[in-house]
């Protein structure tokens, strides 16, 4: 996938991030809502930091890629794995932008990258973590047979304020027992 292979999914293409995206990133991915989900996305969300951010899907061992719905080619949102090789393991991490909320599209798209990760890049473990104030999130994860697996407390600082970090996991034997 890292190679520009699109998945597909029923509702979704899952595609290379380009500059021609930055107008319908920039206000979706810059939400306050969003942001606030969300270790890394700043806000407010500016189009130096679109560039930057998709200068930085084309290198290194991250796979980010676009959702787009396949009915109109809307971009929704993102996914992506942060891989080591060496360990075999990756961080999952998605983030739809609010008009697309609670229609399961972070599920589906998760949902692929996930076989993607076990099937194609031979992963042993994928995992993730959200905000304990984002229980989305924590619904998406168990939808995907995550397990949780801890909480890391006061783990993050976003604004000024500390969070605790919820962390869930899968194994690819779990994985395969539930496909």
């Amino acid at each position: 996938m890292r190679s520009g292979q699109v998945l597909e999914t029923p509702r979704l293409l899952l595609d290379l991030y380009s500059e021609d995206d930055i107008a319908e990133l920039v206000p979706l991915i810059g939400a306050r809502e969003v942001a606030a989900t969300t270790l890394r996305i700043a806000h407010p969300y500016t189009e130096q930091h679109a560039r930057e951010f998709i200068a930085a899907t084309r290198q290194g061992t991250e796979m980010r890629r676009s959702l787009r719905r396949r009915s109109d080619g809307k971009l929704i949102g993102g996914v992506g794995l942060n891989i080591n090789e060496r360990d075999q393991h990756a961080e999952l991490g998605y983030w739809i932008g609010v008009p697309y909320w609670r229609q399961g599209y972070a599920t589906e798209a998760a949902h692929a990258v996930l076989r993607y990760g076990f099937e194609e890049l031979h992963l042993n473990r994928i995992f993730a973590a959200h905000f304990s104030n984002n229980p989305a999130s924590a619904r998406v994860l168990v939808k995907l047979g995550m397990r949780r697996e801890g909480c890391q407390r006061e783990h993050v600082r976003k604004w000024g304020q500390f969070f605790d970090s919820e962390l869930y996991g899968i194994l690819r034997q779990e994985w395969r027992a539930s496909e």
